[in-house]
């Protein structure tokens, strides 16, 4: 086999392996999770299992997320009017990231019969990662709003996630937003001030002229030992 045909060969392997292993290393994982809710109604108590969706969309710095529920949860002994139903949930974070992010979607758009499982509309909210690596989203606590009273929904069989994405902090880093250190501010970069007052110049302008000192001092150099050279036969011709 010829030079430029095994190296073709190796170029191809070297390319479906680097995609076996991205193929391998998702940056996103979605699962449709199961959640039993323990809900606290005017009435009394109530509960429900519904499967619970998440979806994060990149926008941005950060990532919109969409909180799906596929089954109704809790029901009203009355029947509620368009628009009578607002409903709230938060999130979970774990992993890399901790804390909540609340989501919220619009009132019911068409009324809700009596004693019916309520549907809930598709709950969105801004999720801005304070941390890089990988991060969790879990369905926590639910809450509907509707005639004047609040119901809240609490999950009881501890889920797993619904939603596991690799994200990154803003500018890259752990979520520190920089330091100061003794001779000056620093930036999340870590670069600090010299002594007067200004950034030390560094990268390729100083090379080019470094280069170009350097460039001049080699042709000086070639100049000065051409004119020493012709005066020195100047001289000898002259002897003779």
């Amino acid at each position: 086999m010829s030079y430029q045909k095994r190296t073709a060969a190796l170029a191809s392997v070297a390319a479906l392996a680097g995609s076996a292993v991205f193929m391998a290393a998702p940056a996103a994982r979605a699962d449709v999770v199961d959640v039993n809710y323990k809900c606290e109604t005017p009435i009394g108590v109530k509960t429900a299992v519904s499967p619970i969706d998440i979806k994060g969309v990149k926008s941005g710095s950060g990532y919109q997320l969409t909180m799906s529920w596929q089954k109704g949860v809790s029901s009203s002994p009355v029947e509620l009017g368009k628009g009578a139903m607002s409903p709230s949930a938060t999130i979970k974070l774990g992993g890399a990231d901790s804390g909540t992010v609340s989501v919220s979607g619009p009132a019911n758009a068409a009324a809700i019969p009596a004693n019916t499982p309520i549907k809930i509309n598709d709950l969105t909210g801004t999720y801005t990662p304070k941390a890089s690596g990988k991060v969790t989203f879990t369905a926590a606590v639910l809450t509907i709003k509707a005639l004047g009273t609040t119901t809240t929904c609490t999950p009881t069989n501890s889920p797993g996630p619904s939603l596991t994405l690799d994200v990154t902090a803003a500018g890259g880093s752990s979520g520190s937003s920089g330091s100061t250190g003794s001779s000056g501010s620093t930036g999340s970069s870590g670069t600090g001030t010299d002594s007067g007052g200004t950034l030390p110049k560094t990268g390729p302008d100083d090379s080019v002229v470094a280069l170009g000192t350097l460039g001049g001092t080699v042709l000086l150099a070639g100049a000065a030992g051409t004119l020493w050279l012709t005066r020195r036969n100047q001289t000898a011709r002259a002897r003779r």
